[in-house]
């Protein structure tokens, strides 16, 4: 036996309104539909037997659950990819900053090990196309900056240096030509709008292209382009603020999920996915109440067996509590919430400044290598979300998968039950 829980999203938005007044527990029933009594998930749970839960983003992406791993940086290989898809959500591949040739290879790599949906993500920040010139950054900051960096570098026993950082690839366009040829399934864009032109070259080829978005404004604008889907990210999201262009402090594009997520579902008319703080089946629960049709997941995915972050990074996420996070521009000159450590506390109290996006990932290149190699935590960037301190465990990116569904469906089916015995 199993239990099917079937959300039409257009439909949802309507219930949801019309719910309004009865109350947060009977706006999520309104969000998700009609769906078993509680005792009948309690019994699936039980029995081992595969869920069935959809929404219409698996209809448009080709997908089982709907639940997106998100594309992170030094984290989302082909193995966790291929294994998200395996389970039935959706793998996304990162794809920012890989030269040509070796995005295409991993791609394939994907494809020798799944025959099921998968993405790649790209980043457009404004920065990137084209980047800019090292020359125009002042010998001034390039002097505070290295002052700071080479205490870091001391204390992992590297050399100092005084350089300014190098160039930065050019590689956006080159590596969205990949995409095209190599027809991804699905095409996923963080810190940056797609041109109109770019949509519509990946439909031509049947890509579907979701965009990440931090406040409403830009939700409005990705949806403009044209992409099939909006990632409403709210601010207890690990990573960059998914924006194209950096804001003048950290507090502004940092709107929680629970203000953005509804606002932007208001806002587009295309499927939105919820992004920022989702550990469990509970997040998704609340996702879909709010008026998401799926959730996008980083966090729970990285500490997973086939996550390539470092084992230090996995351990430092299972040892975190719920606020163990901070916003800062310090590790890649955008900003981004983090594991807080030494490198993130003594540069903050130090005043120095950062460099512009990008360029401060460049110049602490050797700084996140030697720590790598002592696996030491204090001198890395553990991108994570507030959700962080839920997690406990290691397991297999395809347990996730299944247990994230599980407990949605748990968490929907009791609320019902809640709201009838009221």
């Amino acid at each position: 036996m199993t239990i099917a829980v079937r959300i039409n999203i257009k439909e949802s938005r309507w219930r949801r309104r019309e719910f309004l007044e009865f109350g947060a527990t009977t706006t999520a029933m309104a969000a998700v539909g009609d769906i078993g009594p509680a005792d009948r998930a309690e019994n699936v749970m039980g029995q081992g037997a595969k869920p069935v839960f959809r929404t219409s983003l698996c209809d448009l992406l080709g997908i089982e659950y709907p639940i997106i791993q998100a594309g992170m940086s030094g984290v989302a290989g082909p193995e966790l990819v291929a294994e998200v898809s395996n389970a039935g959500g959706l793998g996304i591949l990162t794809g920012a900053l890989t030269p040509p040739a070796e995005l295409r290879d991993k791609i394939r790599r994907i494809r020798k090990l799944t025959d099921r949906p998968f993405g790649v993500n790209l980043l457009l920040h404004i920065d990137l196309r084209p980047p800019k010139d090292p020359a125009l950054i002042p010998d001034e900051l390039v002097a505070k900056i290295q002052a700071q960096f080479n205490r870091f570098r001391e204390r992992l026993g590297i050399a100092k240096s005084a350089s300014r950082p190098g160039s930065i690839p050019d590689l956006a366009n080159t590596a969205f030509e990949v995409v095209l040829e190599e027809r991804v399934p699905v095409w996923s864009i963080g810190l940056g709008n797609p041109a109109p032109e770019m949509v519509g070259r990946c439909r031509e080829r049947g890509i579907k292209v979701i965009a990440m978005a931090a406040t409403v404004d830009d939700a409005k604008a990705v949806a403009a382009s044209g992409v099939d889907a909006v990632v409403a990210q709210g601010g207890e999201a690990g990573g960059h603020r998914s924006t194209w262009v950096k804001r003048e402090s950290r507090e502004r594009a940092n709107i929680g999920g629970m203000a953005l997520i509804p606002q932007i579902a208001d806002a587009v008319r295309a499927p939105v996915i919820a992004a920022g703080g989702i550990t469990d089946g509970r997040g998704i629960a609340a996702a879909l109440a709010l008026g998401a049709a799926g959730a996008l997941i980083g966090t729970r995915f990285i500490a997973t067996r086939e996550s390539g972050a470092p084992d230090f990074y996995k351990q430092a996420l299972l040892k975190a509590d719920s606020d163990a996070t901070t916003v800062t521009d310090k590790f890649t000159g955008m900003y981004a919430r983090v594991l807080r450590n030494a490198f993130t506390e003594e540069y903050e109290s130090s005043g120095a400044p950062a460099y512009p996006p990008f360029f401060q990932f460049l110049a602490i290149g050797d700084i996140v290598k030697a720590a790598t190699e002592k696996g030491s935590g204090e001198y890395f960037p553990m991108y994570a979300g507030q959700g962080v301190g839920s997690l406990r465990d290691l397991p297999r990116a395809a347990d996730v998968v299944q247990s994230l569904v599980r407990e949605a469906q748990a968490v929907i089916a009791g609320l019902q039950q809640r709201a009838r015995s009221a």
